[in-house]
């Protein structure tokens, strides 16, 4: 979903530079439906901090992509890609560390 969202900001970003305001808001506005849908997908019993920063964080990236699609604001539009450039990362980083962790898992368990 991080992919997705990426690249409708992105497509969004190139539409406002170009003043294409049809295709801007397009893509604009699936890159809030794909973070809205993320929101909705937080489990914000079990998640704790995790989920409530997760929360903020997605929060912010709609507000700015909104800012973005409404006052023709780059500076908005790259301010959410960075956000979820970021967070697209960290999670990849985890994901990393995740598999290496269950490698060495089954090496120990081999022996």
């Amino acid at each position: 979903m991080y992919d997705g969202a990426l690249r409708f900001m992105e497509a969004g970003r190139h539409a406002m530079v170009k003043r294409d305001l049809e295709r801007q808001n397009t893509n604009l506005q699936k890159a809030q439906r794909v973070v809205l849908e993320l929101m909705a997908c937080l489990d914000m019993t079990q998640g704790g901090d995790v989920s409530k920063n997760l929360f903020a964080l997605y929060s912010y990236v709609v507000d700015e992509l909104v800012k973005a699609n409404i006052e023709d604001d780059l500076a908005a539009a790259d301010r959410a890609i960075k956000v979820m450039s970021d967070l697209r990362e960290s999670w990849s980083e985890l994901q990393k560390s995740l598999r290496k962790g269950e490698g060495e898992d089954s090496e120990k368990l081999a022996a």
